[in-house]
């Protein structure tokens, strides 16, 4: 199932509620937020009140990435905050199967990611116990990149194993992704889409929201149909 996930580092942030409402009226499925600690990532975002606050706004399903260093340090604080799903990098988890099920515990759904140059390998143990994994088609940090397009070979791997395992995967992808490439991430294997600039910075955002699905759909079906 197709999945549109707007991503709340590139919306107005002296606005959140407001385009919040929109993504939701237009029929997104997720709400996508970046936790970025300035130390695994160059750059600083926002914490578990900005979470809170728009949760009690909101019904979107509210997918946490955790790109921060030590995140079970703060799965408790940001599940409180209104959490559906946290996600961690396995790149700062040494003991990630612990670190999955702790997230578990917590009652909500547990996420693993990896940047563009980390192998799927690393992720080979763990596949079994996670509800989606997250690849980053740029280097996370900052939004407005340009996907990198050797992600989608990596998407298409997933994908592949995923099927001949038998495990019902979502496999999301973040970074670059808008109108111009969201076929091609769909046909790949990808059904949670994140977009960030492609769908708050247009001018007409729940068209954005709504020109992403009719094209996801698409590819979804002439691809994934049996």
């Amino acid at each position: 199932m197709i999945k549109i996930a707007p991503s709340l580092l590139a919306a107005d942030m002296g606005n959140l509620r407001q385009q919040v409402a929109l993504i939701e009226e237009a029929g997104a499925d997720y709400l996508h937020l970046d936790i970025m600690d300035g130390h695994f990532v160059p750059n600083i975002s926002y914490g578990p009140a900005i979470v809170q606050s728009l949760r009690k706004e909101s019904r979107l399903f509210f997918d946490v990435h955790l790109m921060i260093e030590k995140p079970e340090q703060y799965f408790a604080e940001f599940v409180k905050a209104g959490a559906d799903l946290l996600c961690v990098h396995a790149e700062t988890c040494p003991h990630l199967h612990r670190t999955i099920q702790n997230i578990k515990e917590l009652g909500v759904k547990a996420a693993v990611a990896i940047n563009p140059a980390t192998s799927l390998g690393l992720l080979e143990d763990i596949l079994p116990e996670v509800d989606m994994v997250l690849l980053m088609s740029v280097n996370p940090g900052f939004g407005g990149q340009k996907m990198i397009p050797n992600v989608l070979k990596k998407v298409k791997r997933l994908r592949q194993l995923a099927i001949l395992e038998g495990w019902e995967l979502d496999i999301e992808i973040d970074g670059g992704i808008g109108l111009e490439n969201v076929a091609q991430a769909v046909e790949a294997g990808a059904n949670v889409l994140v977009a960030g600039s492609a769908i708050f910075g247009a001018a007409d955002i729940g068209n954005a929201v709504k020109e992403m699905r009719e094209k996801a759909q698409q590819a979804n079906e002439l691809t994934w149909r049996p």
